[in-house]
């Protein structure tokens, strides 16, 4: 069993998520999504699908985008 690097729970059907040469351990999507997922540069919500960047920016939508100075 591994511990969740974000909850603390000992879980035995933990995983870990390489990023960056770095190993993480969580317990559930829902840790991993609030560790290591993009924020919005615009609204900061947690990027967890395809989103969109621009001019070097991650962004959650194509609204987000342009009301963050995106193009």
């Amino acid at each position: 069993m591994a511990v969740c690097e974000v909850c603390g729970n000992d879980y035995d059907k933990s995983f870990d998520v390489v990023l960056a040469g770095a190993t993480h351990t969580f317990d559930s999507f829902e840790c991993a999504i609030h560790a290591v997922a993009p924020r919005c540069e615009h609204c900061g919500c947690a990027v967890i699908g395809h989103g969109t960047e621009a001019d070097g920016r991650f962004y959650c939508c194509a609204h987000c985008a342009r009301e963050g100075g995106g193009r």
